[in-house]
């Protein structure tokens, strides 16, 4: 496996899971984060929606790095 088709498969999964991750913020009810009992694996909704954040922030940075390195070609 090259280089270019790891980093494609990476740049995949944090697509998919950047979707998901956007699914999941509630900013003003429950949302999506409310289905299969998210709410119980935090202590607090604030700790739940600043770790949500933090994850969604890392996996956005993630794809629009890769987004630039792989369409740029700079790997041949």
């Amino acid at each position: 496996m090259t280089v270019n088709s790891l980093l494609e498969v990476i740049w995949t999964i944090s697509a998919f899971g950047l979707v998901v991750l956007v699914l999941l913020h509630s900013p003003k009810g429950d949302g999506i984060g409310g289905i299969g009992g998210q709410a119980q694996l935090f202590t607090s909704t604030k700790s739940a929606e600043t770790t949500l954040n933090r994850v969604t922030w890392t996996f956005a940075i993630l794809f629009m790095g890769l987004t630039i390195i792989l369409s740029a070609g700079w790997l041949g």
